[in-house]
């Protein structure tokens, strides 16, 4: 596959994109196409030891879209920024995938505005892969809708269905519908609007589900609003800080706790592993017509790494096909639904 990287994206600059992409070209097959400042890119590979890299090519894009700019403004003042300039090689079929770690509400609007949405789906959803007790389930919306309507819901319910039957290999995931209550009789006016619309959309509903469910791994795929769904994964991934930072604590208390500690150094080693968003690379924005991964403004090389091999594997799977095909089979549900609340 061709994954094109924006090479400037994230906190950190070109550095942990392109260790990330000196990675994935040792490990992986795919040739990487670095988004960017091509004089900068080619310094700072010299600096890594790696002036002619095999399987990385450059694409020249002299223009940057600030991390805390406004998206759509900087994305229409900026066509040839790194995040316009990726998004058009997946739209002009020089790319599989694009990736960035920069602003990401300008990476939606950059895929929208170049890729366009998927015939149908009428908002793009951030689909976050949680790691739970049961494996992975993944949140969307994760932020980038704020105010919903059910048929909205419904669209990310089937999207993340597909999203995890093509990367997870879940033949038919479950879906829970986020709540303060399992029962059907709770929540907002959305909630319950959205159960009778997601019961219609031919998919494994099992109902609502609360917070405490996600980290359980209740269900494979769990909806809710963008607002609501980037609360709950701020608050998982902070929880999961505190979890370790409170244990090191204890661990230092005592020299006793200190050798059992080191007993136990593989057991926290993996458990770390295993909590790590790192793992995922970042999030998929779905509904856009392409392969496009989101990831952390606190990027690491093994974060990009990953998500090259993630966005490779999601290209590879046929995924942006396979929403199609559902959004035509529903889109008569999704317009009746908005008819009916008109």
């Amino acid at each position: 596959m061709r994954i094109a990287l924006d090479a400037h994206g994230g906190d950190f600059g070109l550095k942990p994109n392109l260790e990330g992409a000196l990675i994935a070209a040792k490990k992986l097959a795919h040739e990487i196409i670095l988004v960017g400042r091509d004089p900068e890119i080619r310094e700072e590979l010299r600096r890594l030891g790696a002036e002619d890299p095999e399987r990385i090519s450059i694409v020249h894009a002299p223009q940057l879209v600030e991390m805390a700019a406004e998206p759509v403004e900087e994305c229409r003042s900026k066509p040839d920024s790194s995040l316009m300039v990726g998004a058009g090689l997946v739209h002009d079929g020089k790319a599989d995938a694009f990736i960035s770690a920069g602003n990401s509400g300008a990476i939606m609007v950059a895929a929208l505005l170049r890729m366009k949405r998927i015939p149908g789906v009428i908002r793009p959803a951030i689909a976050a892969p949680l790691p739970t007790l049961k494996g992975t389930t993944v949140l969307l919306d994760a932020g980038a809708n704020m105010d919903c309507k059910p048929w909205h819901l419904a669209q990310f319910a089937v999207m993340g269905s597909i999203y995890m039957k093509s990367l997870f290999k879940i033949e038919n995931p479950s879906v829970g519908l986020l709540s303060i209550g399992e029962e059907e009789t709770k929540g907002n006016a959305l909630v319950q609007e959205t159960i009778p619309l997601i019961k219609n959309m031919g998919l494994n509903f099992t109902g609502p589900v609360e917070g405490r469910d996600i980290p359980e791994g209740m269900t494979d795929v769990v909806v809710a609003d963008g607002f609501t769904g980037n609360v709950a994964l701020k608050l998982y991934e902070g929880s999961a800080k505190v979890v370790f930072k409170m244990l090191k604590e204890q661990i230092m208390r005592k020299f006793t706790y200190k050798i059992g500690a080191m007993l136990m150094r593989k057991v926290f080693t993996e458990m770390k592993t295993k909590m790590s968003v790192d793992i995922y690379g970042g999030a998929p924005l779905l509904g856009v017509n392409g392969i496009v991964i989101v990831c952390h403004g606190k990027v690491t090389a093994n974060a990009i790494y990953n998500a090259i091999r993630v966005s490779g594997e999601l290209a590879a799977s046929g995924m942006v096909t396979n929403i199609k095909k559902q959004m035509e089979q529903v889109k008569d549900k999704i317009s009746a639904a908005k008819e009916q609340q008109a």
